[in-house]
C-alpha cells in the first residue's frame, strides 16, 4: 500500500483509502460530474491501491494506483475538491502514490488542469487519448481476411487475454485483465488460423457501458472489434476511449459515438512501442487504468 504521511499544517492528512471511503469518493467524482458509479470505484479500490486525504473526518481528495509487477503501474482517479483546489493536495496524494515505486515505469492520462502537475513530477506526453461516447447505433459487421474471424472468449482463453493484454500495453497485467474479464458482460477475441491476434471487452462503467481494453494489430481489425461489441450494446448508451494514432475517431462518429473529451497520454520512464503488425492497445481499460 502507498504510505501515509503525517498531517501537514493545513490540516490536510493522507491515508490508505479503505472499503468505508467508497461513499465519499463516489460522492466526490460525481461533484465533479465525473461519471464513475460506486460499484466503478469499488472495482478500482478491489484492483489497485488508493490513497484518500481527510480534513476535520472529511475525505477531500483521491488517488489511486494500478502495480503491474515490480516495474510497471498506472494511476488514475486524482481527485480534490474544488474547495480546496490550489493548495497543492494533488500534488501530495501523488508524491504519495510515486512513493515507493522506484524506478518503476508508470502510465497515466491527464486532464488539461492536471498537466502541468505531471510533467513537474517527471511525466512526459506521449500521445492523445479521444473520448467517443453516445447512443451506439446498429453497427454491420466489418469484413475480416480470410483466416481471420471473432468468436466469444473462454475460460481456456485466460493466458492468451494476458498475453495479449501485456504486448499491447508494454505492461505485465494479467490480474487486472482476469478481474476485468469476470465483470465483463461480453470478451470477443480476435483469431487469424487459430492463433489469438486481439481481443475487446464490454461492461457497465459510468452512464452505461465501457467497450475496452481493446488489443488489436491494425486499425482494421480494431474496427472489427469495436463494431461487433458496439452492435451487441446499440440502443444504449456507450463509451470508449481510444488512441488517436490509431485514426478511428471519424468512424466511430460515423457510428453514433462523437467526440466529447480528450487527454493527455503521459509516461514516466519508457514502454516499448509495438512494431507495425503486433497487437497495441487502442482502448485502455479505463483511463485510470490505462
Amino acid at each position: 500500500m502507498p504510505p501515509t504521511p503525517a498531517q501537514a499544517p493545513d490540516g490536510v492528512r493522507l491515508r490508505p483509502m479503505a472499503e468505508a471511503d467508497l461513499d465519499a469518493a463516489h460522492a466526490l467524482s460525481s461533484g465533479l460530474r465525473w461519471p464513475h458509479r460506486r460499484a466503478d470505484w469499488e472495482t478500482a479500490w478491489r484492483t489497485g491501491e488508493g490513497l484518500v486525504a481527510e480534513r476535520d473526518g472529511e475525505l477531500v481528495g483521491t488517488a489511486v494506483r494500478f502495480r503491474h509487477g515490480p516495474a510497471h503501474a498506472t494511476l488514475g482517479l486524482v481527485i480534490v475538491t474544488p474547495a480546496l483546489q490550489g493548495r497543492r493536495i494533488g500534488h501530495r496524494l501523488m508524491v504519495g502514490l510515486l512513493d515507493g515505486l522506484g524506478d518503476a515505469t508508470v502510465l497515466l492520462h491527464a486532464t488539461t488542469e492536471g498537466r502541468g502537475l505531471y510533467e513537474r513530477l517527471g511525466f512526459r506526453a506521449t500521445g492523445e487519448m479521444r473520448q467517443h461516447q453516445g447512443t451506439a447505433q446498429p453497427v454491420p459487421p466489418v469484413a475480416l481476411p480470410d483466416g481471420w474471424r471473432l468468436r466469444p472468449a473462454g475460460a481456456a482463453d485466460a493466458d492468451a487475454l494476458a498475453e495479449l493484454d501485456a504486448a499491447g500495453r508494454g505492461m505485465p497485467r494479467a490480474g487486472l485483465v482476469r478481474a476485468l474479464a469476470e465483470i465483463a458482460e461480453s470478451t470477443v477475441m480476435l483469431d487469424h488460423d487459430g492463433s489469438a491476434k486481439g481481443y475487446a471487452m464490454l461492461r457497465r462503467f459510468g452512464r452505461g457501458h465501457v467497450l475496452g481494453p481493446v488489443a488489436a494489430p491494425d486499425a482494421e481489425s480494431a474496427r472489427a472489434l469495436i463494431s461487433h461489441l458496439a452492435g451487441l450494446n446499440a440502443g444504449r448508451y456507450t463509451r470508449v476511449d481510444v488512441d488517436a494514432a490509431i485514426g478511428l475517431s471519424p468512424w466511430l462518429e460515423s457510428i453514433g459515438l462523437p467526440r466529447v473529451d480528450v487527454a493527455t497520454t503521459m509516461v514516466r520512464g519508457t514502454l516499448p512501442v509495438p512494431p507495425p503488425g503486433a497487437v497495441r492497445t487502442v482502448s485502455p481499460a479505463t483511463q485510470a487504468m490505462g
